[in-house]
């Protein structure tokens, strides 16, 4: 037996329950994991909300798509993306389902291996913000010279994102809350505070407008802003905005209405972003941790919008 945390019924964080489970040995193309680190993510909550549609034969809910963590058993051709999977591998997972526990057994298609330089907190911090920030580059076609912009450049998306802009040789202006500059500033981008006046203090730096926008927030402001900025609407992107995108012709990414999820982008974007993390050219930033038991907290922390970076979970 090992714990975890379920949820008997949709609600806020408050319904969660942190419980004894079983768990089942690897079969075929399976493995088990000895859970290290789990991050959280704005999704989790909205499954636990119910946002993703309600099913009331799929609860107890189990929640977590990223772990990182330790196999200690494997099923017959445990095989993942970079190869066999065997016993005493350290091991990134995503995506997978129920990583807020002490063990999971997986699909091996779902596991990577974790470069020794990169902690357990980092491993389960980096994918589900890594490959959504992928997606934002590919979906606005960013690349060498172009001025971008990233919305939200301190959180968990927009700090990769601002970091893979800078690898392809763009420059970025990165918008930020006024405790999160010198943070924006140290990925490498131009830190611009948010509020009153963005547009301008943007073009003040941008006096032509940008090339590309990614907008990892979904405020007006940031809304207002992209499209007073970047002339090519097909080159502004967000993973938030879902209405104002429709109503104003730029793209949306995600599961929101009418967004493109990107599924093979995102699958195809997890190894070379772990390669790029256990070659120390791709930072992960810890915001916080908390225990495991202490999910509930976790999860409002992220619920309040200011993280300053990824929340884990320690089993």
């Amino acid at each position: 037996m090992s714990r975890a945390i379920v949820a008997p019924e949709y609600g806020e964080p408050d319904v969660l329950q942190f419980v004894e489970v079983g768990t089942p040995a690897p079969g075929e193309g399976e493995v088990t994991i000895a859970v290290r680190a789990a991050g959280v993510n704005p999704a989790d909550l909205k499954r636990l909300r119910g946002e993703f549609g309600r099913n009331e034969a799929s609860l107890p809910l189990r929640l977590g798509s990223e772990i990182a963590g330790v196999v200690t058993a494997v099923g017959a051709d445990a095989v993942g993306p970079a190869g066999p999977v065997a016993v005493g591998d350290e091991v990134i997972g995503f995506r997978v389902s129920g990583g807020y526990s002490e063990e999971v057994t997986v699909a091996a298609a779902s596991v990577l291996p974790k470069p020794a330089g990169l902690s357990f907190e980092q491993g389960a911090g980096l994918l589900a913000v890594g490959v959504t920030a992928e997606h934002l580059l590919q979906a606005a076609a960013v690349g060498a010279g172009d001025r971008v912009i990233v919305h939200g450049a301190s959180g968990g998306v927009g700090s990769i994102a601002v970091q893979l802009a800078l690898l392809q040789g763009a420059v970025v202006v990165g918008t930020a809350g006024k405790a999160h500059q010198e943070a924006v500033r140290a990925l490498g981008a131009t830190p611009v505070e948010y509020g009153p006046g963005l547009e301008a203090r943007i073009r003040a730096i941008f006096p032509g407008g940008a090339d590309a926008a990614l907008d990892t927030i979904g405020t007006d402001e940031a809304v207002d802003t992209s499209v007073a900025l970047v002339d090519d609407r097909r080159r502004i992107v967000t993973i938030n905005a879902f209405r104002r995108a429709a109503e104003l012709g730029f793209k949306s990414l995600g599961s929101g209405p009418g967004a493109d999820p990107g599924s093979a982008v995102r699958m195809a974007a997890r190894l070379p972003l772990i390669e790029l993390a256990g070659r120390g050219k791709l930072a992960v930033h810890v915001a916080r941790t908390f225990p495991l038991a202490q999910a509930a907290g976790a999860l409002e922390f992220v619920a309040s919008g200011h993280p300053g970076g990824k929340v884990i979970l320690l089993p």
